[in-house]
């Protein structure tokens, strides 16, 4: 009987096939009765009972199994996963309850594992974290396929160490670092939603709600340092930022908050993000209540550990909590979830979170793993490592951990699951995150909570549920409105001013002179236009700004303003006030308010006044325009000659007459009164375009000579910046300006033609000296500046058209929340006439006398109307072609004879021209006349 039952046990772990199993079963039976009924006849050596052993496994190898590989294992009878977490913890009562009924669920559905047992052993790691670790290296030396934990993800980093070497999977749906990557840890799957997301979703609340800044108070460890930089990341994207990263040690006394978040109380913003640990996460919401920190103008945000205690403690909730936004883990409704809600309240009284449903489907999902597993041929066993063999000795025994044999099958098989749990569809992508993360976000609001939108990766904000939105047409509406702590529904501003007694250091350039814009008085008090506007816009705010104006230069240069915006992102000041012109390089370093002044580049040359002449008549148009002009009233002329002169008697006569009638039509369109008719329709279509020409050239003279007879006219050498381009003159410019780098790296003007000017006098000397002896031939500036200056120079003047377009605006660093309020002050003193009052306060001055004149208009050229005189000239030429035609048709069918006589003396072309020319001279009643003529004398 021996042999009986050791060819049994072999049988079944060769065999997992219920059909060849019985039979092979049967014939062992049979098989070794007959061999020991025999063998104790014969009374056989105990080596002939191995012979018969050998030569029924080589049966059993041999026998085919129904098309499966000959080498398939047999299914264990028990399969061991291992978990490891605090029992006693808020995730720990959940988790432990949830995975039990997972395995009760598992077991009883035969469907699953194929009567293969599934069996969980529970350590419990009692808050420690070397036990969270010594934990799971005890699970490795007991044959266990997969373990469940550790809680934490600094336990979990050095656990996936050991276990990518024993090649045993480490599943956790609460170690959510992410930057535990599979390529650093291949054997460590996160089996819920990865915190990228999650940080991703605050960051697009907080684009949402247009602010700029946040606070982040974390632990200081793997978990608290690695989210953070995520949302740092995340925040970024969206031109957002965490102004203070408020760490506090792993496990925090409220000595350590309290300090914490005094200085998180002297910050500026005002939008807080909680990323705690269950156990003291609460603390900071009391100490944070204590502090006065839950009243109106803040904002807290607490990622997906508070809502976990929510969901986890009964009502009622804290009173220290009340207008928090919480993140929750999104699980879809359904059937199965509900089904399992009944049972869960049932069998505890511990409420049911999101935690709780994931470890339910991390189970589910080793369940189908393994399944997957066996019936691809994989066998539970384990082997010793060589690295481990060499750990032999010692009392700690680290040569019985055992490697998985077939860990990397196992792996797969886990990674191709794709099913649908109570948190939906638990499916990996490539990069070993679930598929369809989302989070609901939540509101504390008096004893309960309420959802007031979703946010999903693929989807962002919503109001409805992922599942339900991507079937659905959006109503574009975000978030739901929010009750914020203080009991408010306005949405805070998310900053203030810091309450450290320090003022805002305004930076103001210390100009030489233009003391209408910006100055500095002998008692240090700085006044000026921009003053003004800055001081108007802030008293529009709706909160108190302590500020000191800080002169920057010394009074006798005019300081760089580019030097001034780096100042400010150096820390120096914390804003700048005055002409600062908003251009691309400054926008690099700091934010601009809406420009309060429009301005631009123009060019200020020395002018003289054109009075009227004799030959004023002459300046609407160019000289060349005019011979143009000429040319075409006697081409026209010439044209409409030729055309009527066989037709109409009008046009013909003395040779003297027909140039006489020719001039006197041509010039008396140009008045509309020519007597002599058109007859032939060719005649006429020239003639009609040719007075709607004259129309134009007539109406555009008539308009220029107006302008230059009622207008005074300013003229000058220098028609704009074109021609300082071209030519080789001085140009001035205003000492610390931009317009320095923009005339030499944008306009390509060598800057040994540049000439720095300090003043107005200085302005006005190198322009009356001009190139000559010394000066410039123009000025370019800022218009503002250039009308101050031209205000009471009349001889000078601005020419041709303003080439940039700029403005002035207020500087302040980058993602400042005040550069949004002082636009919005500056838009509001435009609309309500405000800021136009300071301006003419400060810049408006008396004009000079010849203010309201104008700069010498430009002529008209042909440039202008060389469209018109082409279709005129294309038009007289498809005339005389059309008429050549004809008349050569004519002459042929008229005079035959002389025709014919063409042809034959083709030696003498010109006798030839002759006969057509004289055709065409007859008048056409003496050409019918003599042809008819001609066929009567045939028919006689």
């Amino acid at each position: 009987m021996m042999l009986l039952t050791f060819c049994d046990h072999h049988l079944q772990r060769l065999l997992d096939h219920q059909g060849a199993l019985s039979y092979l079963i049967n014939l062992s039976h049979t098989l070794c009765e007959k061999s020991d009924s025999f063998l104790k006849q014969e009374e056989a050596a105990e080596t002939e009972k191995m012979k018969w052993l050998l030569l029924l496994l080589l049966l059993c190898h041999a026998v085919p199994l129904q098309g499966q590989s000959t080498n398939v294992s047999p299914r264990p009878q028990v399969v061991n996963i291992g978990s490891v977490f605090t029992f006693k913890s808020l995730i720990g009562k959940v988790i432990k309850v949830a995975m039990q009924a997972a395995v009760d669920d598992v077991n009883a559905n035969p469907t699953v594992l194929n009567n293969t047992r599934l069996s969980i052993i529970m350590h419990d790691t009692k808050f420690n974290g070397f036990m969270s670790i010594m934990e799971p290296l005890r699970f490795m030396e007991n044959k266990t396929v997969a373990i469940i934990g550790p809680q934490r993800p600094t336990s979990a980093r050095v656990v996936s160490h050991v276990a990518t070497e024993l090649k045993i999977p480490i599943l956790s749906f609460t170690a959510t670092d992410p930057t535990m990557s599979p390529r650093q840890f291949p054997f460590f799957i996160r089996t819920s939603q990865n915190d990228l997301f999650q940080m991703a979703a605050i960051a697009d609340i907080v684009h949402h709600y247009g602010w700029r800044e946040v606070i982040a108070i974390y632990g200081d460890d793997d978990y608290g340092q690695n989210g953070v930089a995520a949302l740092g990341d995340k925040l970024a994207e969206k031109r957002c930022r965490i102004s203070y990263k408020a760490a506090l040690p792993p496990e925090p006394t409220r000595e350590n908050i309290t300090n914490l978040l005094i200085k998180v109380a002297l910050s500026e913003s005002r939008i807080i993000v909680v990323h705690a640990y269950f156990i003291w996460g609460l603390e900071v919401f009391n100490v944070a209540q204590y502090l006065g920190m839950m009243s109106s103008g803040y904002v807290w945000i607490a990622t997906n550990w508070l809502s976990t205690i929510i969901d986890t403690n009964s009502p009622p909730l804290p009173n220290n909590i009340q207008g928090v936004i919480a993140l929750r883990l999104h699980t879809p409704d359904s059937v199965m979830k509900k089904s399992f809600v009944q049972r869960w309240r049932n069998v505890t009284n511990v409420g049911l979170s999101t935690y709780g449903l994931y470890a339910y489907d991390t189970v589910w999902l080793l369940a189908h793993a393994i399944d997957d597993y066996l019936q691809r041929g994989g066998n539970v066993s384990f082997s010793t490592s060589p690295i481990v063999s060499e750990l032999r000795g010692g009392n700690l025994h680290l040569d019985a951990l055992k490697v998985f044999d077939g860990g990397n099958v196992f792996l797969e098989s886990i990674l191709k699951v794709d099913r649908v749990g109570l948190t939906g569809r638990m499916k990996f992508t490539k990069d070993r995150n679930l598929v369809n993360p989302s989070f609901d976000v939540i509101n504390v609001i008096g004893t309960g909570h309420r959802t007031v939108g979703y946010w999903s990766d693929h989807l962002g904000l919503s109001v409805m549920p992922p599942e339900e939105l991507e079937n659905a047409s959006s109503s574009g509406q975000k978030l739901h409105s929010v009750v914020w702590p203080g009991q408010t529904t306005h949405t805070p501003r998310g900053w203030v001013f810091s309450n450290n007694g320090r003022h805002l250091r305004i930076g103001v350039p210390n100009r030489y002179r233009f003391e209408e814009v910006v100055s500095v008085q002998s008692n240090g008090i700085i006044t000026g236009f921009c003053v003004d506007v800055f001081v108007a816009a802030l008293s529009l705010l709706p909160y108190a700004v302590p500020y000191e104006l800080v002169a920057l230069g010394d009074g006798h240069d005019n300081p760089s303003n580019s030097e001034l915006v780096r100042l400010i992102t150096a820390g120096v000041f914390d804003a700048g006030v005055g002409d600062i012109t908003i251009i691309t390089e400054r926008t690099k370093m700091a934010d601009f308010t809406q420009p309060y002044v429009e301005s631009g580049l123009v060019v200020v040359a020395p002018v003289r006044k054109l009075g009227s002449s004799a030959m004023a008549f002459l300046r609407p148009f160019t000289p060349q325009m005019w011979l143009i002009a000429a040319s075409s009233f006697l081409i026209v002329g010439a044209v409409i000659w030729c055309l009527e002169h066989k037709h109409n008697d009008e046009f013909r006569g003395p040779p003297r007459r027909q140039v006489i009638t020719t001039f006197w039509f041509s010039f008396s369109t140009l008045f509309f009164s020519h007597k002599e008719t058109t007859v032939s329709n060719l005649g006429r279509i020239v003639l009609l375009i040719w007075l709607f020409v004259v129309l134009i050239i007539n109406s555009s003279y008539t308009a220029s000579l107006t302008s230059i007879l009622t207008v005074h006219q300013l003229s000058s050498p220098i028609k704009g910046i074109e021609t300082l381009q071209t030519n080789s003159d001085p140009i001035g410019y205003p000492q610390g300006s931009f317009v320095r780098d923009y005339l030499v790296n944008e306009l390509r003007i060598h800057e040994s033609r540049l000439v720095p000017l300090w003043s107005p006098e200085e302005y006005e000397k190198a322009l009356r000296d001009g190139p000559g002896k010394g000066g410039v031939a123009a000025i370019v500036g800022e218009r503002a500046y250039i009308e101050l200056f031209l205000s009471n120079r009349c001889e000078f003047g601005i020419v041709g058209q303003e080439f940039t377009k700029t403005g002035w605006g207020f500087a302040f660093p980058r993602n400042s929340p005040l550069a949004v309020d002082v636009s919005t002050a500056i838009l509001q003193l435009s609309e309500n006439g405000d800021l136009q009052r300071i301006r003419d306060k400060w810049l408006l001055r008396k004009a000079c006398s010849l203010q309201g004149a104008e700069i010498e208009v430009d002529r008209l050229e042909l440039k202008s109307f060389w469209g018109l005189f082409v279709v005129c000239g294309l038009a007289c030429v498809v005339a005389l072609a059309v008429y050549i035609v004809m008349m050569i048709r004519k002459f042929g069918r008229h005079c035959p004879v002389e025709a014919e006589g063409s042809i034959r003396r083709r030696s003498s072309p010109s006798a030839s021209i002759h006969s057509f020319l004289s055709f065409v001279k007859e008048k056409e009643e003496d050409v019918k006349a003599r042809s008819s003529r001609e066929r009567q004398l045939e028919h006689i």
